[in-house]
């Protein structure tokens, strides 16, 4: 069974989906499909199909967690320092080419989301980074080819 590198937030969030799929999602899709079941023949039922499917889809996503959750190594990232890039780690980059600077925490693979600028250890710019130190180029294939960045900053907050 191969553990899944997590932050201790990361952690949390996947504990608070499964709470809620378990004590909010899974009873209200019961009592859905109870409400439909009473409007008749099952096999015309569009309300009871529907439910049913949600029904599944909740299911499997609580399967899902839990096993992420048993998996889960939960790396305290705060008690890390120093200048190389490890997981937890939050990196400014400055493209080479355009000068632009962007900030990357680097995460675990179920934790990572680009509109809070998390990135996954797993994802080509998170490998191409680990083990890195400032001052040090990377070059990453990208969907629109090749870029290159400079570490500027390594930061363990």
């Amino acid at each position: 069974m191969e553990k899944v590198p997590m932050t201790a937030e990361g952690l949390k969030s996947l504990e608070d989906e499964l709470k809620i799929l378990k004590s909010v999602e899974r009873p209200a899709i019961i009592k859905a499909i109870a409400a439909a079941r009473e409007h008749g023949d099952l096999s015309e039922n569009a309300e009871y199909t529907s439910a049913r499917e949600k029904q599944g889809f909740i299911e499997g996503r609580v399967i899902e967690v839990e096993d992420i959750i048993s998996r889960a190594e939960v790396i305290d990232y705060f008690k890390l320092t120093g200048t190389v890039v490890k997981f937890g780690a939050t990196v400014q980059l400055a493209d080479e080419d355009t000068d632009e600077k962007v900030k990357y925490q680097i995460v675990g693979p179920y934790e990572a989301d680009l509109t809070k600028r998390r990135i996954s250890v797993t994802s080509p710019i998170g490998r191409a980074l680990i083990g890195k130190t400032v001052g040090d180029t990377v070059e990453v294939q990208t969907p629109s080819g090749a870029r290159s960045y400079e570490v500027v900053t390594v930061q363990f907050k």
